[in-house]
């Protein structure tokens, strides 16, 4: 008797870890899209403060960049203030937020200049950014068109 108590034991137990594995998965990919959004809505509202900020002449843009940081590095780096006398640096971002999809730094990014679904940056300024995973979401999106 005691045997067969084992092994229901041990069946049951089986049949209960095969269910949670797949739900496991399922929120460790959830958790990863939450903070894909997150980041995304970080970094784009730092390039719309950039370009808030050279709208209202408080920093000196380059020609070109249609008042659009040149990279994500400058939004971390830091602008000179052009009105400030003594070399006041105004920075939009802590640090470039990683990619969760990819597990590196490195985003794709987008020009004013380029196509909107182009997946080349021209290299002129960053007016978008987005995954460089070809993964799709699970409402079947791919996570690059985020």
């Amino acid at each position: 008797m005691t045997l067969v108590e084992l092994i229901v034991a041990f069946t049951i137990l089986a049949l209960l870890s095969t269910m949670a594995v797949p739900l496991a998965a399922y929120k460790v990919r959830r958790d990863k899209e939450r903070e894909l959004n997150y980041a995304l809505r970080q970094i784009r509202k730092a390039i719309d403060d950039y370009k808030d900020a050279a709208l209202a002449n408080k920093i000196q843009t380059k020609l070109g960049t249609d008042g659009y940081p040149e990279t994500l590095e400058d939004l971390v780096k830091g602008v000179n203030l052009s009105q400030s006398a003594d070399a006041k640096v105004i920075k939009f971002l802590r640090r470039i937020p990683m990619d969760p999809m990819t597990g590196t730094y490195d985003w794709g990014k987008r020009a004013t200049q380029d196509d909107p679904l182009s997946t080349s940056w021209g290299g002129q300024n960053v007016f978008d950014v987005y995954t460089k995973s070809t993964e799709h979401a699970r409402d079947g999106t791919l996570y690059s068109t985020w």
